[in-house]
């Protein structure tokens, strides 16, 4: 099977299988994990941040970040198509009961004057109670739900100081960060200066087994650490898992352009092909999204998958394919060959 769901599919090289299986560890609970320890010292470190704590996922580090700037009741600005809002189970009500308030944007940026223009203003007259007190907004780089997008670094600039005017903490779901920087070439402290919080992960992309890192100042990852514990993210022996997330920083971020190379790839015959709609100016990263015209996408789906190549339908439009440290040349032309036999015979 040619695996296109998702860049979450690989598996460990066997270098990293190596360094998993020789890593020192301890009880993490206990701060006594070294392997972990060197993990968030390296990873904050990385994006000038003052302190980071390790979790299981990005879920839980995008939303023990939510929790720990807010308390009940809260408003949160969000993107639109975030994943920290509709792909992560509808996770910020039950954990933190706060109130999501979506932006409008293009390709999931938004600008300084759609916060601004969001933000309740008071006239002297009409109680701030009856408002939901605005505490945080949330940005996505890349944006998943838009193709892999990226926030150009004077546009996120200029909403962070929008959100310093306006009294909001901000927060960067960095889960695919890495793809931005290579990208672009921007660094990955010069894309988290300003925000309060950013979180990586490095089970996308960089092809680790699990875990996501969540940055910020030392008062706010004690917070979230104790958050950590009552959600049940606790480690023990976490050092194995850490070593593998090392061992991606340091050998996997350079080559995260072959995978933008590929969707490229994939993209631009894919573009062409009867029933399809495919914006090439969207393919920056390693996402590749398209609509499908000549049958619903389920089914498109279901016959790529009779030919051994897989990938996702958001709905009865729209899908994805993503490319990914196990995907090669050679599976590259059988997943185009794969396509066009669907779409045209």
């Amino acid at each position: 099977m040619i695996d296109l769901r998702s860049d979450t599919v690989t598996r460990p090289t066997e270098a990293m299988r190596a360094a998993i299986a020789f890593a020192p560890v301890g009880d993490d609970v206990y701060g006594d994990d070294p392997t972990v320890g060197l993990l968030e010292e390296t990873v904050a470190a990385l994006l000038g941040m003052d302190a980071a704590v390790y979790m299981p996922s990005g879920t839980m580090t995008n939303q023990l970040a939510v929790r720990a700037h807010t308390e009940p009741g809260d408003a949160v600005f969000v993107g639109p198509d975030a994943h920290i809002w509709l792909g992560e189970a509808g996770a910020p009500s039950p954990i933190s009961g706060v109130v999501v308030r979506p932006l409008a944007g293009d390709r999931g940026v938004f600008t300084a004057d759609a916060l601004r223009e969001a933000s309740p203003s008071f006239d002297g007259y009409t109680p701030r109670s009856l408002s939901a007190p605005a505490r945080l907004v949330c940005l996505e780089n890349t944006h998943n739900g838009a193709g892999g997008s990226l926030w150009p670094l004077d546009g996120q600039r200029e909403v962070l100081g929008a959100a310093q005017d306006l009294g909001l903490a901000a927060h960067l779901d960095g889960a695919r960060l890495w793809h931005a920087c290579a990208a672009t070439g921007i660094s990955e402290a010069d894309y988290a200066r300003g925000f309060d919080t950013v979180s990586v992960c490095f089970s996308k992309g960089l092809g680790a087994p699990i875990g996501s890192v969540l940055a910020g100042s030392a008062d706010l990852i004690t917070r979230a650490r104790r958050f950590k514990q009552l959600y049940g993210g606790g480690f023990r022996q976490a050092g194995m898992m850490a070593a593998g997330a090392l061992h991606a920083l340091e050998h996997h971020r350079e080559r995260l352009t072959e995978d933008h190379r590929r969707a490229r790839e994939l993209a631009e015959p894919l573009a062409e092909m009867p029933g399809v709609e495919l914006d090439l100016e969207g393919v920056v990263t390693n996402i590749v999204r398209f609509r499908s015209t000549a049958m619903p996408a389920p089914e498109l789906v279901q016959r790529c998958r009779e030919r051994a190549l897989a990938l996702l339908s958001y709905n009865d439009r729209d899908l994805r394919a993503v490319t990914h440290l196990d995907f090669t040349d050679g599976e590259l032309d059988q997943a185009i060959t794969i396509f066009r036999e669907v779409l045209t015979g």
